[in-house]
């Protein structure tokens, strides 16, 4: 029988925004490795925990209790020094001295890009696990964290309607999006609003004013505009302003900026649900031998995609874009 020591080592961290679900995930692969004969080693703060040597071996109990938990326990962090040549090399070295064979790690399109500077440079096992609220993963239909903050927004959402219903008001409402609208898209549609501004397509202020016009001139008693902050670029009062304060076309809004809320939270069921078959796949595939690839789910059937594959554009529901201006009349 093969020793505890012997046992292949393998690394797991959480790396970049927090996302709801990651928690789970970072369950399955504990318990899904150790079930497998593997030495699960969680690393804290992600690839800057690393550099600290924050590494910490698992058992069944430390993963306890904690499906149902938000954020995630082993803590994330963004790391500029991984973004050097020198970087790379430094936590290769820390990694030899642990002695790890592999690494799980569990983020976005940053943290993958990690991911594929180390491989470079390593020649342990490499596996992504796509955990961002964004879900603009190339490769995955979905990504864990992305139904469960899409949940908190329309909850967020219906309260807002409520008020700019009562009041005959127009809403502008920031949502997380720095370079893809996928947050603003699903809720937009979601809560029934008038305008989701995302940064995959032109914004036209001018047009846009217009149909705020029209629809109130058809009796809309509520507007709701959604914009993504790839949209406003970090300053969505300047941007509001320029909106209604066209030629011609002035309105009346308030802002609400709903910021990190969304990010927060119990996962759903459908994110635990992705989160631990996700979590455990990637374990199934450093079993087989898998290294360079992210785990994903596509048509609800798990898959395996290159690396470097998630670095292409996601590309938008175009249909449901389409039919948003319509469905507001």
């Amino acid at each position: 029988m093969q020793s505890n020591e012997q046992r292949k080592r393998i690394g797991v961290f959480c790396s970049g925004g927090d996302a709801p679900g990651m928690n789970a995930c970072l369950r399955a692969v504990v318990r899904r490795g150790i079930a497998k004969k593997l030495n699960i080693i969680a690393i804290h703060r992600g690839f800057q925990g690393i550099f600290d040597e924050a590494f910490e071996k698992m058992t069944p109990r430390s993963v306890g209790n904690i499906l149902q938990l938000g954020g995630t326990i082993i803590k994330t962090a963004r790391c500029k020094k991984f973004y050097s040549i020198e970087g790379v090399l430094e936590a290769v070295t820390i990694l030899k001295k642990h002695r790890l064979d592999g690494l799980i790690a569990i983020g976005g399109d940053g943290t993958f890009r990690g991911l594929l500077e180390l491989k470079k440079l390593w020649d342990g096992q490499v596996i992504g696990i796509p955990g961002t609220i964004d879900n603009d993963i190339f490769g995955t239909d979905y990504t864990i964290g992305y139904d469960t903050a899409i949940d908190t927004v329309i909850q967020m959402l219906d309260r807002i309607r409520d008020t700019a219903e009562s009041h005959e008001r127009a809403f502008v409402v920031e949502v997380m999006g720095r370079h893809t609208g996928f947050i603003a898209l699903k809720v937009g549609i979601g809560c029934g609003a008038e305008e989701v501004l995302i940064p995959e397509h032109t914004i036209d202020l001018e047009t846009v004013a217009r149909r705020v016009k029209v629809a109130q001139k058809r009796g809309k008693k509520s507007i709701i505009i959604i914009v993504a902050e790839g949209v406003s670029k970090g300053n969505i009062f300047d941007f509001c302003n320029r909106l209604t304060t066209q030629k011609g076309l002035e309105f009346q809004t308030h802002i609400s900026i709903l910021g990190h809320v969304q990010r927060g939270g119990s996962p759903s069921a459908l994110d635990r649900w992705l989160a631990t078959r996700l979590g455990a796949f990637a374990v199934d595939c450093v079993l087989k031998g898998d290294t360079g690839i992210m785990v994903g789910e596509q048509n609800l059937q798990l898959v395996k995609i290159p690396l470097e594959d998630t670095q292409k554009k996601k590309p938008i529901d175009s249909y449901a874009y389409e039919i948003i201006h319509d469905l507001a009349i």
